[in-house]
């Protein structure tokens, strides 16, 4: 089980694309104080932390209404994720002006943009959807929400340090660090799509 826990955990810690959400993070909240930033980190982290146990747990629902395979859903799902991935990579990082108002912002912007779709894009949510329905029996499920709780627990934890994170790495190295996920991400789409192909074809 731990060497199962250890996967998951890994698989959604570059799913979640925290150096990308750093990036976007660090961005959107120049001139913001401490506590805004930390207010607002937490509201990601929790929102999109529901987000994906909601679609863990519930996605086998979603084939079974929509009669969708899991193969099927493995192509479809493979393909958003490359694309999201080739998006990352080629991403570039906006500035953000700060609003006068940091409680109305941080209400804003925690969900949306911030929790979906930058840290719960189109190629996560299908990911995670996935593994969701392979993932069958109780010992299996516990072994995913674990994994989801530490990528999370990482994720909340670096927008929390968001400023001590950027001054020991500097932008430029979260930059990188967010495209070097996103190569990552392409590898684990073109996976997602091979084995649905193989699948299918071998039925």
């Amino acid at each position: 089980m731990g060497s199962f826990i250890l996967k998951t955990f890994l698989q959604f810690l570059f799913l979640i694309t925290p150096f990308f959400v750093l990036s976007m993070f660090l961005s959107m909240t120049q001139g913001w104080d401490t506590g805004a930033k930390k207010k607002l980190a937490i509201k990601v982290g929790l929102s999109a932390f529901v987000t994906c146990v909601f679609l863990l747990f519930f996605g086998r629902w979603l084939f079974a209404a929509f009669d969708i395979t899991i193969d099927a859903f493995r192509i479809g799902g493979g393909a958003l994720l490359f694309l999201s991935a080739v998006g990352l990579v080629n991403s570039k990082i906006a500035d953000k002006a700060p609003s006068d108002d940091m409680d109305s912002e941080v209400s804003n912007i925690a969900v949306v943009p911030l929790a979906i779709p930058v840290t719960c894009g189109p190629g996560t949510i299908a990911a995670v959807l996935v593994i969701g329905a392979e993932s069958s029996g109780i010992v299996n499920q516990l072994a995913c929400v674990i994994g989801l709780v530490c990528a999370f627990a990482i994720l909340t934890t670096m927008l929390v340090l968001s400023a001590w994170v950027e001054q020991k790495l500097g932008r430029n190295v979260i930059v990188i660090l967010s495209k070097i996920t996103g190569l990552i991400l392409s590898a684990m789409a073109a996976q997602l799509v091979f084995t649905g192909i193989k699948h299918i074809l071998a039925i």
